[in-house]
């Protein structure tokens, strides 16, 4: 025995890939080797000259005996900051079975609705929960963060108001970092920002206006009397409102604001150092049609049951490119599936009790605070008491006591000092609070607590009446919901989700046990730098393997999704621009075969897009590419390539495309949507991009939780990276000075970065190769199999496909009549979910298998779609009439084939297909969704428990 055989430190990358499978796999598409496969599928032109520069893999249990020694270099201080985060207590019912449940963070976003209705009743609690809090008939289903719900707000007000001012009002109470991101956007949408007294916000003329209905320092004023006479002017007002102060504060629609946004992280979602949190965003019914991000809404399915879905999804960025209204990337389902639970979970009574005790605690504190002399700053607030000591040596006393108490407060200038209490406070903080404060040790606190939230202030309704707040506040009874919930999904869980462009691949359980780590999760966005070693030193982890994988000089962690990422990626390309003079470059060029979120990213930033076409093979067409690129050769800012691209192809021409763009004084944008066909093999920085994103959560394991959490941070090269987003109230080490911000925390979703830290070590530099090569195996292995039954539409050398596919369903389309829509839902009776229906080309299906299925479970979706390429043909023949059949009526429940039965096909057809899917059937909860009347008549809150009964 060999004991360098016996621990195996690579034993990871046998659990993430198949390697049993390789020799059949090659077998199959008549090569000799993986050396050979992947010298004849990827061009030698692209090649990077040197091997990956990473460390070599570690087992799971000596990567998370590692990550957890880094993580206990992070100090747990008792958070009293504030600034829109607060320690809360997740509900261990909705920690197991939600956040720490594959089930629910393993799912894609609900586009196909028929196999999400779990997912989409959770969200539409969801927004119940903010039409309830905020007063509004119509609210989103999440967005990324408080900060950017606000530039999402600014922007929509300047779509729907009337006023013909470019000017923006913001009340100087908002929160620091919303102020910063806000700046970042209204700069490049030409907006001008005018800070100031909220008082005094009816004095200039504005198309809109921000203002913090509590104040930053935690005020609560009287918001009423302004907006009333901004509205009088016609400017479209927003609120920024804490989540957990709604529940006792008057609601902003009633206060007279069209708009209402802020966090839900005190809903039982972790600080995590930042993130991942769910904004929240509500609004007036006529503004439906222009808001941002996603609405889940109720519908009807064929049978006529209500039946949910995406609401207005053609609004969308694929769809509508550059003329989108935000970009979809831009949400975070699986916190506001945690936040819509806590409300379950707690119900009106629950909540309530929380926030009347936060407000007690605060209460009381300020009360003996004033007893014993000091100046309370102001009379009424909700849960953060702002003191003035009078002299900087005081206030210095009383901070440097509290932190070496284990207290974490907020200084607000010399003299004054706030404490932020929260859901996890209790009566000993107060003691130590009060002589950290005050010198004292006399503290005594009284049963009876007077607030000083005035009567003018406190909302008059109830709120959370619907029945799904009032059912659940058992744990036995929360439990059985969740998984109610949960059997209605169809999940990582359950099969292969085979999506073009979003890598659906295995997010294994290692990974994901770091982000429940107290160390990890516990910590505040904002605490100080010497409490943070430990993310530190994650960070610095991340940034060289990210690095080392990209040839990029620097790395940004801020961006917190995809979108963010392209965002900061063409961010710092035109600030770097403006800063050589160059801030007349504006035009930039995106292939057809770029990925479908880009034209929406560049049109964000005030570029106009000019396309470039592709050629019969998917390729960018060079001749037209260089010919635009002189044609705008003085204004030309950018190209946003994906590489390979979204057609699945890699383009010999890359370099050359780099080039061109470079010698038109242009920079290069590549998408980072298909890095997992890289690693390894090429390095974008090598072959000519100046600037990435990086999908951490596709290429780098990080789960797509049903729609976000996302990461998309970016890797520039040495000029690029001064211009990296900054921070207004932490350094991020990169960026140069007056860089503003594109989120809310310096570093994104800082608490997700411990799964793709996670999946590095434990790959390693082998395994990391090995990862790409499997992509690119498994994907050419569907291709080839599926080509014999449908057209692959692109491919490259020697007529292999990069990581993805894509099949063309036209041809069958115009003899049987049998749509894309129609197999994407027959997919569900064989227990699969659909690639990516109809882009980046009409009529097709985008496939992308991902390094981590098994040749058993690939065979298994090939047989599906085999089996429906069968059934088709019985439709084009005749044998099936063209209006019922398996295909026009899928998917099929369990209660079609328990009543009676008409159609010309067997019941066993229509949910047996094939016998595999006995063994394993998933039964899809509902017929297929109505979504153009859903589009008609929406509903986007809980509809009453009578309809679900009738």
């Amino acid at each position: 025995m060999k004991l360098s055989e016996l621990f195996n430190p690579n034993e990871f990358a046998a659990r993430h890939l198949s390697f049993g499978d390789e020799a059949a796999l090659l077998e199959a598409l008549g090569e000799k080797s993986m050396d050979d496969f992947v010298g004849n599928t990827v061009p030698q032109s692209i090649r990077m000259p040197s091997e990956l520069d990473l460390p070599e893999a570690l087992t799971e249990a000596d990567a998370l005996a590692k990550l957890k020694a880094i993580a206990a270099k992070n100090v747990i201080n008792k958070s009293y900051i504030g600034l829109g985060y607060y320690p809360t207590r997740v509900p261990n019912v909705i920690l197991r079975n939600v956040l720490e449940n594959p089930g629910w963070y393993t799912a894609y976003t609900p586009y196909q609705a028929e196999i999400a209705q779990g997912r989409l009743e959770a969200l539409l609690n969801f927004q119940q929960v903010c039409i309830d809090l905020t007063g509004f008939p119509v609210a989103g289903a999440s967005l990324l963060d408080e900060a950017t719900a606000a530039a999402e707000a600014m922007a929509m007000a300047h779509r729907v108001g009337k006023v013909k001012s470019e000017r923006f009002f913001v009340d100087e109470r908002v929160y620091p970092q919303t102020l910063d991101v806000m700046k970042t956007r209204a700069k490049y949408f030409g907006f001008e920002l005018v800070v100031g007294d909220f008082a005094k916000a009816d004095e200039g003329e504005y198309f809109g206006a921000l203002f913090q209905y509590v104040g930053k320092d935690g005020d609560v004023q009287d918001l009423q009397s302004v907006i009333g006479r901004l509205k009088t002017k016609g400017t479209i007002v927003a609120v920024a409102a804490d989540i957990m102060s709604l529940v006792l504060l008057k609601p902003p629609a009633e206060l007279g604001a069209d708009i209402a946004l802020g966090n839900t992280q005190r809903f039982g979602v972790p600080m995590g150092f930042g993130g991942p949190h769910a904004a929240y965003f509500a609004f007036k019914d006529e503004f439906k049609r222009s808001a941002p991000g996603r609405i889940i809404g109720v519908s009807k399915d064929a049978s006529g049951k209500p039946a949910l879905r995406m609401a207005l999804s053609t609004r969308e960025q694929h769809i509508r490119r550059e003329k989108a209204t935000s970009n979809i990337c831009t949400a975070q389902a699986l916190l506001a599936n945690l936040a819509g639970m806590y409300a379950v979970y707690h119900g009106p009574e629950g909540v309530k009790r929380i926030a009347n005790r936060i407000h007690a605690l605060a209460s009381a504190f300020a009360d003996a605070l004033v007893s014993d002399g000091l100046k309370v700053v102001h009379e009424v607030f909700f849960d953060t008491v702002t003191v003035d000591f009078g002299s900087k040596e005081k206030a210095d006393k009383a901070f440097q006591t509290a932190l070496e108490l284990g207290y974490n407060l907020r200084r607000v200038s010399d003299t004054r000092i706030a404490a932020a209490f929260h859901e996890t406070s209790v009566r000993e903080d107060l003691a130590v609070l009060y002589y950290a404060f005050t010198g004292n040790n006399t503290f005594t606190l009284s049963d009876d607590v007077k607030g000083r939230l005035k009567t003018e202030f406190l909302r008059q309704d109830n709120i959370l009446q619907h029945p799904v707040f009032n059912r659940y506040h058992t744990e036995h009874e929360m439990l059985r919901y969740l998984k109610k919930l949960e059997d209605r999904d169809l999940a990582m869980n359950r099969s292969m989700i085979s999506l073009g462009s979003c890598t659906m691949k295995l997010n294994a359980t290692a990974e994901m046990l770091p982000i429940t780590w107290a160390e990890f999760s516990d910590i505040h966005p904002y605490a100080p730098e010497t409490q943070t070693a430990g993310y530190r030193e994650l960070l610095t982890d991340m940034e060289n393997s990210l690095k080392a994988i990209t040839g990029f000089d620097a790395i940004s962690f801020q961006p917190n999704s995809g979108a963010q990422g392209e965002y900061s990626g063409m961010l710092a390309i035109r600030r770097y621009q403006e800063a050589q003079g160059q801030a007349q470059r504006n035009i930039c060029l995106i292939p057809k075969s770029a990925h479908g979120t880009n034209p929406a990213t560049a049109a964000m930033l005030g570029l106009k897009v000019v396309v470039v076409d592709t050629d019969e093979h998917g390729n960018v067409n060079i001749d037209d590419l260089k010919a635009k690129a002189e044609q705008h050769r003085d204004a030309l800012s950018a190209i946003m390539i994906t590489y390979p691209s979204t057609h699945g192809v890699y383009e010999e021409g890359i370099r050359d495309i780099c080039r061109i763009i470079h010698d038109n004084g242009g920079q290069v944008y590549m998408d980072g949507a298909n890095l997992n066909a890289q690693i390894g093999i090429m390095q974008p920085a090598e072959v000519g991009a100046d600037v990435l994103h990086m999908n951490l959560h596709k290429t780098f394991c990080i789960p797509h939780g049903g729609g976000g959490p996302g990461m998309g941070p970016i890797g520039l090269k040495g000029h690029l990276a001064p211009f990296a987003p900054g921070h207004t109230l932490t350094d991020t080490h990169s960026a140069s000075a007056g860089q503003t911000a594109v989120s809310s925390a310096a570093f994104g979703s800082a608490s997700i970065l411990p799964i793709t830290w996670m999946y590095l070590t434990m790959m390693g530099k082998q395994g990391m190769e090995q990862a790409t090569r499997w992509a690119l195996l498994n994907a050419n292995y569907v291709a080839k199999r599926l080509s014999e039954d449908y057209p692959v539409l692109y491919t490259g050398k020697n007529g292999r496909v990069a990581h993805e596919c894509i099949v063309d369903l036209r041809p069958l389309k115009a003899e049987s009549g049998i749509t894309e829509t129609d197999i994407a839902k027959r997919l569900m009776d064989y227990g699969f979910h659909a690639p990516t229906v109809s882009f980046p080309v009409a009529g097709t299906l985008m496939i992308e298998p991902t390094e981590s299925e098994s040749k058993a479970e690939l065979d298994r979706f090939i047989a599906a779609l085999k089996q429906i390429k069968q059934e088709v043909l019985k439709v084009e023949s005749g044998e099936w009439p063209k209006d019922d059949n398996p295909l026009v009526n899928a998917p099929h429940t369990a209660a079609d084939v328990t009543g009676e039965w008409a159609h010309p096909y067997s019941r066993e057809e229509a949910v047996f297909p094939l016998p595999f899917v006995r063994e394993n059937k998933f039964w899809p909860s509902v017929n297929r969704v109505d979504d153009v009347y859903g589009d008609r008549n929406l509903v986007c809150s809980c509809p009453p428990m009578e309809a679900y009964e009738d």
